[in-house]
């Protein structure tokens, strides 16, 4: 039931991406930072644990609401992501970061508050991992988990996907519901999970957002050769530096019905499944 290949995979593949391009990804998901942070309201002293908290953003978002008298723990399943998150909490005294696997961990705290922005989608077990979560979450306490709504409403990743489609041919099929960005899309599967693994009165609420990429379309579409689908396809079909700049502008032109009066930002649903564990 270990995560071994998610730990492999954030540790030496996808977290060093993460960490060289900390500061685009930031930028680009604060909204939906933003939007687990308002549904989780958290309270000042308020004991968080924060699931997959990455680079460490959500951490400090969360400690600053919670205040000197709270406490937030981040936990990831990288290293990698770690230490930079270690270095961006230096000096902060109401953090701590846990290098474990969540499904499996034996948590000696009961939280107030359980967050996650994109980081229960990557589970080998989702039932015994929001089982042990629950677990965790002291009486009255409630989780809170933002994941990706459907992926054809999330233009993020499908219009790379389809540049790089377009440019260099198809990919194999993958099965979406296995742990990826995209396993907890269907909502009504995701409850029933919740409900198996003895969480009681679980919700979803789904909610559009719009990505706020920094800097130019062009800028944006060059981070996604770098990072998601399109550089996945790209590595796939050992593509040359021409094929690369061939996705990218075709990912350019794909991009360019979201750039309006008021900037560049991309339409995303987002799914908001929260709890609350009644005494």
């Amino acid at each position: 039931m270990s995560n071994m290949d998610q730990e492999e995979f954030w540790t030496n593949a996808a977290g060093p991406k993460w960490v060289t391009l900390q500061d685009e990804m930031d930028a680009l998901m604060h909204p939906v930072l933003d939007l687990l942070l308002a549904r989780a309201s958290l309270q000042k002293g308020a004991r968080v644990l924060d699931i997959g908290c990455g680079t460490g953003a959500s951490v400090i978002a969360a400690a600053d609401m919670v205040g000197e008298s709270g406490h937030v723990i981040g936990l990831d399943i990288s290293d990698t992501m770690l230490s930079l998150a270690q270095d961006r909490l230096a000096g902060r005294k109401n953090t701590d970061l846990l290098k474990a696997d969540a499904q499996v961990h034996a948590f000696d705290t009961q939280f107030d508050a359980i967050i996650s922005r994109f980081g229960v989608m990557f589970f080998d077990d989702s039932v015994a991992a929001c089982a042990n979560l629950y677990n965790a979450l002291a009486p009255e306490g409630r989780m809170t988990f933002a994941t990706w709504g459907p992926a054809p409403e999330n233009p993020w990743f499908m219009e790379p996907a389809a540049a790089a489609k377009s440019v260099l041919g198809p990919m194999p099929k993958t099965d979406r519901s296995l742990p990826g960005p995209f396993a907890f899309e269907d909502s009504a599967r995701v409850l029933d999970i919740l409900h198996r693994a003895g969480v009681q009165d679980a919700t979803v609420e789904t909610v559009n957002v719009f990505l706020t990429p920094r800097g130019s379309i062009k800028a944006a579409s060059e981070l996604c050769t770098q990072i998601g689908p399109a550089d996945g396809a790209l590595r796939h079909h050992e593509a040359n530096d021409e094929q690369r700049i061939q996705v990218m502008c075709e990912i350019e032109k794909r991009f360019a019905v979201f750039d309006g009066p008021e900037g560049f930002d991309i339409p995303a649903v987002i799914h908001i499944y929260s709890a609350r564990k009644h005494s």
